[in-house]
């Protein structure tokens, strides 16, 4: 593949590259002495679920490995501890060196559905910032000016508003370009909003005496909701580990609009493909029917065909023809009468008693097609019941 192939390669389903130019630079010298580029992406590991909008910029890392690079992971096992303000209205409460170690290795499992773990290299923050004394991170602040720093949205914003903004934040951005030095990256992947701290990256090298990285910046996919971008906190995501009927579901519910947002950043379809989806739609073509391909692309690209199809049959039986599915989990009740609020916890349906009130006192709960009016129903099983908790959540209650 020669360097224009290349180029059009990382350029798709990217929304901008600073510098380009030095993009071009970067790969004709790895092609002409053999040395790989180093490509850095860092997560900050604040949870344990991976989603569909982090993996935007891991499939273009692993565009870069089968070019031959390396993908560089940094695990912010320090800036974890501050949490990243870029984009945020709050601060973001600090985790536990426990909390950070156990995150880590699961956000590792999931990133390696995409990345090739031969050409992966994952680096921790724990490297090199304990080695950092007082005056050393003097010298790191003294590279940047407070203007810099207060003419970006995010800080200024909570400034202006007066909403708390901590000393500690505005390190955030410093600490996150001095991985950028420790591994001497050439590359930095990242969603749009972190423009600002992968630039702080590139002057903290040039002050280093090293060659600049180049940012390269991709797109936000957003939320199921239409409206957000994906997150865990908004509770609009598709989490890798999702199972296949459950990603068939999401994508299934997501509004219109976002079909072609979903198709280059969820299914990564071709350019051709996006045009043929464009073309349909202005030519009246049912939007359910394209988000019935679009959810087989999604489920496909994470577990194959067969269960990519399953899912497809289960939800047309499920939803098409308003049949129950053939296999729910199971749960079983011991008591007499129980609570519907405990059965959905400790099933596993809802994570908390606050969410389980929510999801009862919003209607989305009901037993054997009878909706459950209050938080606090208490029901009867004699033998077996179904419980259907949101659109896609079933749950087949047995008599213990």
């Amino acid at each position: 593949m020669d360097i224009s192939q290349e180029l059009k390669m990382i350029q798709t389903a990217v929304e901008e590259i600073v510098p380009l130019e030095g993009l071009v630079t970067k790969l004709e010298r790895s092609k002409k002495t053999g040395v790989p580029l180093r490509i850095k992406y860092g997560i900050d590991p604040t949870g344990s679920d991976v989603h569909l909008g982090h993996l935007v910029p891991i499939r273009k890392m692993r565009q870069f490995q089968d070019m031959g690079h390396i993908g560089v992971i940094i695990i912010g096992d320090f800036t974890a501890r501050i949490g990243d303000p870029t984009g945020r209205d709050a601060s973001r409460p600090p985790l536990t060196p426990e909390q950070i170690k156990s995150n880590s290795e699961k956000y590792m499992e999931q990133l390696y559905t995409v990345l090739d773990p031969n050409r992966t290299e994952v680096r921790y923050q724990s490297e090199w910032f304990p080695k950092l004394g007082l005056n050393d991170i003097l010298q790191l602040l003294g590279k940047f000016t407070l203007a810099q720093f207060m003419a970006h949205d995010t800080f200024r914003s909570r400034y202006e508003k007066g909403q708390s903004l901590g000393m500690h934040e505005l390190m955030y951005p410093v600490l996150q370009a001095y991985d950028s030095v420790a591994i001497q990256s050439d590359v930095e992947l990242g969603a749009t909003e972190q423009k600002f701290n992968i630039l702080c990256g590139r002057d903290l090298q040039r002050h280093y005496g090293q060659e600049e990285q180049v940012a390269v910046l991709t797109p936000i996919l957003t939320g199921t909701d239409g409206v957000n971008k994906m997150g865990k906190s908004m509770n609009n995501y598709i989490a890798v580990f999702d199972p296949p009927a459950e990603k068939y579901g999401k994508v299934m519910s997501i509004p219109d609009s976002l079909l072609i947002n979903y198709y280059e950043y969820a299914a990564y379809a071709d350019a051709a493909a996006i045009e043929k989806v464009k073309a349909d739609l202005a030519a009246g073509v049912n939007p359910m029917l394209l988000k019935k391909q679009l959810a087989h692309s999604v489920v496909s690209l994470y577990h194959g065909e067969e269960d990519a199809q399953i899912a497809a049959d289960g939800f047309a039986k499920q939803f098409s023809q308003r049949e129950l599915p053939d296999e729910m989990p199971e749960f079983k009740v011991a008591e007499d009468s129980i609570r519907v609020c405990n059965i959905l916890v400790d099933s596993g349906v809802c994570s908390t008693m606050g969410e389980a009130k929510r999801l009862i006192s919003g209607g989305g709960v009901s037993v054997d097609g009878e909706r459950i009016g209050s938080w606090d129903a208490e029901i009867s099983v004699a033998q077996e019941a179904v419980l259907k908790a949101g659109k896609r959540r079933y749950l087949r209650l047995i008599r213990e």
